[in-house]
């Protein structure tokens, strides 16, 4: 499936999410993009971040080494081979912060 097909058939406030994640962490390097059935992949060699649409927002998941404690953090991290994967809401592109920023570039660098 292409990123386009996957795209038209999502809620209309996930492809602004997207684009908007995509031109950020497309400044720190290459990547990948992967649409799956459940959402959108964001590789670098290996698993990087996670968009998956929910009811009126989209679930941003990306691993890092640290807990981090601050509201914008929605769930309590989960443990997965020694990361720790944090989620964010979002519900537009606005709500990309600098430090939503951070937390996507420190997460790049973990990633081979």
């Amino acid at each position: 499936m292409t990123l386009d097909d996957y795209l038209a058939t999502g809620p209309p406030f996930e492809r602004p999410i997207f684009e908007a994640v995509h031109s950020i962490v497309a400044t720190f390097g290459p990547v990948h993009v992967e649409p799956v059935s459940v959402g959108i992949f964001i590789k670098k060699a290996g698993s990087y971040i996670e968009l998956r649409p929910m009811t009126t927002w989209v679930a941003l998941s990306f691993p890092l080494l640290r807990p981090v404690h601050h509201p914008l953090i929605t769930r309590k991290p989960i443990v997965s081979g020694g990361r720790l994967y944090h989620v964010v809401k979002l519900r537009r592109p606005a709500d990309l912060t600098p430090d939503i920023e951070a937390w996507l570039a420190e997460s790049y660098s973990l990633v081979d």
